[in-house]
C-alpha cells in the first residue's frame, strides 16, 4: 500500500512536488537560522547561513531525493553532486542576504527569508539538471 502511494505521489509533476517537500525543507532550514540567530546574535548572520545550510543538508538531501525526483540508487554520487548544488547555491544565498542586509531589509531575518526564496529557484535547477539527472 505504502509503494503504491508512493508511486502515485512520484507521478505527480515535479515542480508540485518541489513545492510542497521544497516549502518543508525552507521552513526546517529558516527554523534553524532564527535560532542560529537568535544565539549568535544579529551580527552573526552569515555564519548561521553557514550553520544552516551545513544542518539542514541531510534532511534536504533525502526529501529531494526520495519525495522531489523520486530517484533509486546512486546515493554517493548524487550526494555529492548535491553538495555541489549547495555550494553554488550557498554562493547565490549569502550574496544576496548581504544585499539584502546592507542596502534593502536591514534586517537578517527578514533577509534571509528572501534571499533563501529565491536561491530555492537556483536549487531546483541545479538538482533538476545535475543532481538527480536520470537518463531518458
Amino acid at each position: 500500500m505504502l509503494e503504491s502511494l508512493y508511486n502515485k505521489w512520484c507521478k505527480i509533476d515535479d515542480k508540485i512536488r518541489f513545492l510542497f517537500i521544497g516549502g518543508v525543507n525552507f521552513a526546517i532550514s529558516y527554523v534553524i537560522y532564527v535560532i542560529a540567530i537568535y544565539l549568535l546574535g544579529n551580527e552573526y548572520y552569515q555564519l548561521c547561513l553557514v550553520l544552516q545550510w551545513v544542518l539542514s543538508s541531510f534532511t534536504s538531501y533525502f526529501n529531494q531525493k526520495f519525495f522531489v525526483f523520486c530517484t533509486k540508487g546512486n546515493y554517493v554520487k548524487e550526494y555529492l553532486k548535491c553538495c555541489s548544488t549547495w555550494v553554488i547555491s550557498y554562493f547565490i544565498n549569502a550574496l544576496l542576504l548581504e544585499i539584502f542586509v546592507k542596502f534593502i531589509f536591514k534586517n537578517a531575518l527578514v533577509s534571509q527569508f528572501f534571499a533563501a526564496f529565491i536561491a530555492s529557484i537556483a536549487t531546483y535547477v541545479l538538482f533538476k539538471y545535475f543532481a538527480f539527472k536520470t537518463k531518458s
